[in-house]
């Protein structure tokens, strides 16, 4: 992979959309930081900014809800005729909301498909023609929960499975225009939604995700550069991800039957607090 010299970061105010804008930031490229919360956004270029590494490095910031389709394209297009074209975009922004699937309200499954799958629709098509004038790199952000269905996860993971489906598509389609497309797909990783997701997870779906180590946000980023340095489409961090990844797709039978067995070993439990969550990156 050529060196980044402008990058687009949705859910870039924390988490891992943070973290992938702190490696860029270190590597030398202009970041454009995109998240709903400006004062988040103003406490992360602050920081960003204390790191670049060339004179003239540029950190700038759009607070955008990118699921909300007519905010993107009237916002997001100035902006980046201002920042100039970006040859890496990568769209993170995302959140959780965990929950028994009679409990979960449906405006929690309508906002996660409005962030992650319409909003990876809306910021792509916006930055298109861009990435294409650049021969660029387009990055979706899913999730191992993309890859199977995941207990509690009944609003969130049929959004992700989208994003991967998505992706998939816009790879056949964007490689003869230049553009490479990869979907990075992060087992839990230890950013502040994440803790908080995890005060109010039901109990099987801790069975279940116990599974796989969580990771750090840097760790993530890492993990996303080497794998498109070299030139992979699914990019899974973590060798208990990429373990559990193998199951899923070569043994989805037995996968799914350990999963039940944990299930049910964890109802016993009783219930855990009910709730969700919310959080970009």
């Amino acid at each position: 992979m050529r060196p980044v010299e402008k990058a687009c970061i949705t859910g870039g105010s924390s988490g891992i959309g943070l973290a992938v804008a702190g490696e860029l930031v270190r590597r030398g490229a202009d970041v454009l930081l995109i998240a709903r919360d400006p004062g988040r956004l103003a406490e992360a270029a602050e920081g960003l900014k204390t790191r670049g590494t060339r004179p003239g490095q540029i950190v700038r910031t759009l607070a955008l809800d990118v699921g909300d389709g007519a905010a993107v394209k009237a916002l997001l297009p100035p902006a980046a005729r201002a920042f100039g074209d970006p040859d890496l975009l990568v769209n993170c922004a995302g959140s959780a909301y965990p929950g028994y699937f009679a409990e979960i309200p449906d405006g929690e499954f309508e906002k996660a498909l409005d962030v992650h799958l319409k909003g990876t629709w809306y910021v792509t098509r916006a930055l298109l023609d861009g990435l294409v004038r650049r021969r660029g790199v387009l990055v979706n952000v899913s999730s191992i929960a993309g890859l199977v269905g995941v207990f509690g996860y009944s609003a969130y993971g049929p959004a992700k499975f989208g994003v991967i489906g998505l992706s998939e598509a816009l790879r056949s389609e964007l490689a003869p225009r230049g553009v490479r497309v990869a979907v990075l797909c992060p087992p839990d990783t230890d950013t502040p939604g994440f803790r908080r997701e995890n005060l109010t997870k039901p109990v099987e779906t801790r069975a279940v995700s116990g599974n796989v180590r969580a990771l750090s946000p840097e760790e993530v980023a890492r993990e996303l550069f080497a794998g498109l340095g070299k030139k992979k489409f699914l990019i899974v961090p973590g060798l208990s991800g990429k373990f559990a990844v193998f199951m899923i797709r070569r043994f989805p039978g037995l996968t799914r039957r350990v999963m039940d067995h944990q299930i049910r070993r964890a109802s016993v439990m009783g219930p855990s607090p009910r709730g969700g969550v919310e959080d970009e990156g």
